[in-house]
């Protein structure tokens, strides 16, 4: 088994226990992505440089916060299963990870590519790619999303922290969807919090459709799941994970 196949193992493990937790503990959901904790055995926090940590069995883990504004790897984002999905095998993808950003907390789809634009060379580092491309067409649509997988960037493809890559020094910057800037994944975390609503809604109308279908299905974002997610959530004062799904399980036709 390759260190990739071995570290994705851990990787996925490390975010089933997190989920699990989250879910036990009927937390409120957009700690998915604020939580200071994460589960780790001693290899997976070698991987991630934290110390501490021994033996092989997976235990919850409090994380390093020195400058009280929040971890590195708070939440889903830190976590190397979600970093290593949204990666190519050999270079991080700004793209990817920013589209995943976009639909899994803001609950909207990537636009559709422009006809006949040009793609990036695969066996080449992508970040400076996708940062050198042309005012028009490219970064005015490409600006809704790239620059929240910049914030990504100091993540390597398997997850592990770096402040260089393959091109040098690492650059974080970017601006969200509204132009408010932010540099790194911290920052990035904290403007995302303040849209709490905003994932809340995204959770709940996949909620919606899970309940509907009894399996994930593709995300439709239509207006009719989207009202009766907004009646829910307006419903449920404390939107624990609880509340959220005996409220959907109410409205179900």
């Amino acid at each position: 088994m390759g260190q990739r196949s071995r570290c994705r193992d851990s990787l996925a493990k490390e975010t089933e226990l997190f989920l699990l937790s989250q879910l036990r503990e009927d937390r409120d959901p957009i700690e998915l992505w604020s939580a200071n904790y994460t589960f780790l055995n001693e290899q997976l926090a070698k991987h991630y440089d934290i110390p501490n940590v021994s033996g092989s069995q997976f235990r919850r883990v409090s994380l390093p916060n020195p400058n009280g504004s929040g971890s590195e790897r708070g939440g889903l984002l830190g976590q190397g299963s979600i970093l290593m999905l949204t990666s190519t095998p050999l270079y991080t993808s700004p793209a990817t990870r920013g589209k995943w950003i976009r639909m899994h907390f803001l609950g909207v789809p990537p636009p559709n590519p422009f006809p006949n634009a040009q793609p990036v060379k695969p066996e080449l580092p992508i970040t400076p790619q996708t940062r050198a491309l042309p005012a028009d067409p490219c970064v005015t649509c490409h600006r809704n999303f790239f620059p929240l997988g910049y914030a990504l960037e100091n993540f390597d493809p398997l997850g592990r922290w770096r402040t260089h890559d393959q091109a040098g020094p690492v650059d974080a910057s970017g601006a969200f969807v509204d132009g408010t800037p932010s540099n790194g994944v911290v920052e990035l975390r904290q403007v995302l919090l303040q849209r709490p609503d905003a994932f809340r809604t995204t959770i709940t109308e996949r909620l919606l459709a899970y309940s509907s279908t009894g399996s994930a299905v593709p995300f439709s974002g239509t207006s009719e799941t989207l009202i009766r997610a907004r009646q829910i959530l307006r419903s449920t004062p404390t939107p624990r994970w609880s509340a959220l799904i005996a409220a959907i399980v109410r409205t179900r036709p």
